[in-house]
């Protein structure tokens, strides 16, 4: 059973073998939790990809949210990313330093919801291409700007009044990338919030379970695929992803659509939105 959206996912082979061609762009997005110690600039900075620009998923965000990371305005966005030399007619890989690439996804549902389709993840990131011995860098970027046309695909993103209606409609499943503690409320929370546990009526799929443990790469479809069923949900069927506060959600969308699932959504505040407003319900069973 093969991939749906193959084009999506590209190998550190393919990347090594494309890194000289003039279409390609290579974008480090690396992110880590306020609380991990460590910092993405200062360690794209200290070693890259040859040729990658930095994208940092906290400027390229709406910096009038109290929300982390929120979605921009497309102005915005369109803005930073010509900075950075990306553009119509480019297409864009992703990776990051993470085990699992989770921010890669969502640079990668970010170029999407802004209408550039032309955008891949590499499989197993920055951790497999070192593990393997290939070059990289500290070298300050040159990009040239590009032009960036955005057309906003509203259909990839999910907002809390929409997630409130859908409490009673059903018409969409809802799938949580967090661990199952934090979906039960009985791990900590990351994000401040009120309330602990999860969007009544969502199913738990931790965002890891779609990884080869030893690798850190996809699971192949078939795999994928039995991942989602088991989870409860119909990878075919209309879908909303959350998580934590919108980044490892991406991981479910990008899985959903390498099975062929092209509109699979994210709910962009997630639960540092839904945990900590007055008017959203919480379970915990």
């Amino acid at each position: 059973m093969p991939y749906a959206n193959p084009e999506a996912l590209v190998s550190t082979q393919w990347l090594a073998d494309h890194l000289a061609a003039p279409d390609v762009r290579v974008v480090d997005a690396s992110w880590y939790m306020p609380d991990s110690g460590r910092h993405a600039r200062a360690e794209y900075e200290r070693e890259h990809i040859p040729g990658a620009v930095f994208f940092d998923l906290d400027e390229i965000a709406d910096s009038q949210s109290r929300l982390p990371h929120m979605l921009p305005e497309a102005a915005k966005f369109a803005s930073k990313v010509k900075k950075l030399g990306l553009g119509n007619g480019n297409r864009v890989v992703v990776y990051d330093h993470l085990s699992g690439a989770q921010a890669a996804m969502r640079a990668w549902w970010m170029f999407r919801v802004f209408g550039h389709e032309d955008v891949a993840v590499l499989d197993g990131g920055m951790t497999k291409w070192l593990r393997e011995g290939r070059p990289t860098e500290d070298l300050p970027p040159m990009p040239r700007e590009r032009h960036f046309m955005p057309r906003v695909n509203q259909l990839l993103v999910r907002h809390k009044d929409q997630m409130k209606t859908n409490l009673t409609t059903r018409r969409e499943q809802v799938v949580d990338a967090r661990s199952p503690g934090r979906f039960r409320g009985t791990e900590k929370e990351a994000w401040p919030h009120n309330k602990v546990g999860h969007i009544p009526g969502s199913v738990n799929l931790p965002w890891s379970e779609l990884l080869d443990p030893e690798s850190k790469t996809l699971l192949p479809a078939k795999a994928l695929a039995e991942r989602f069923v088991k989870a409860g949900i119909d990878p075919s069927g209309p879908t909303v992803a959350s998580c934590g506060s919108g980044v490892t959600a991406c991981v479910l969308a990008f899985g959903l659509y390498l099975l062929g699932n092209r509109e699979a959504a994210v709910y962009d505040g997630s639960w540092a939105e839904w945990g900590l407003a007055e008017d959203t319900p919480a379970a915990t069973d």
